[in-house]
């Protein structure tokens, strides 16, 4: 196979996300780490949202919800999401499918704690995608957690994380004249090795 220039060297995809996510973490100005997330619901209807990424792993990624969320409920029952990652100040993107998983254990703990005091409670009060008939009723249940636990919110088990276990990563930089540089991981089977490939623009 060809060489590859140097922002897409390496043989290993989570490396290479890692570092971009890095690079984009000097230069972008509000959530470098923030993806398009994309499910679909019981007929095939799409959805998309934007969430934040929270761990580049060795062969995943996790972000953390409600898990009576859409996201969350679509993302289970289909078993299978999709996401992207654009940074236009490096004019790259990352793209991903791939098969997902529960993360609710320590790690999702830990993360979990590392949150602000006031991001911990508003995580328990919100009935995230529910109907809300005002935001009052929000408050009072934010104010009555406050009461109840003060700073001492651990996290609830209807919250936690979603990893990904991508079978497909694509990685785009913009090139002149939309001659873009475009490179796919395809890993279909659990624990293959990774086949590369340059596609056209």
């Amino acid at each position: 196979m060809e060489k590859r220039n140097e922002i897409f060297e390496g043989e290993d995809p989570f490396v290479i996300a890692q570092r971009w996510l890095n690079e984009a973490e000097q230069v972008e100005l509000n959530d470098p780490n923030a993806m398009a997330l994309s499910t679909v619901d019981e007929s095939g209807m799409p959805n998309a949202r934007m969430v934040l990424l929270k761990s580049v792993d060795k062969d995943s990624f996790v972000f953390y919800t409600n898990y009576g969320s859409i996201k969350a409920k679509e993302s289970f029952s289909a078993g299978k999401v999709a996401f992207v990652i654009h940074w236009k100040s490096l004019r790259r993107q990352i793209r991903c499918r791939g098969t997902i998983e529960r993360e609710e254990g320590a790690i999702a703990d830990e993360y979990f704690l590392s949150r602000s005091p006031l991001s911990r409670v508003g995580a328990v009060a919100s009935k995230q995608s529910k109907e809300l008939e005002s935001r009052q009723i929000l408050m009072d249940r934010v104010s009555k957690i406050q009461q109840e636990q003060g700073n001492a919110v651990v996290r609830p088990a209807f919250w936690g994380g979603i990893r990904i276990r991508p079978v497909e990563l694509e990685f785009w930089a913009d090139g002149d004249a939309r001659l873009h540089d475009r490179f796919r991981w395809e890993s279909l089977e659990k624990n293959a090795s990774w086949s590369i490939k340059r596609l056209y623009p």
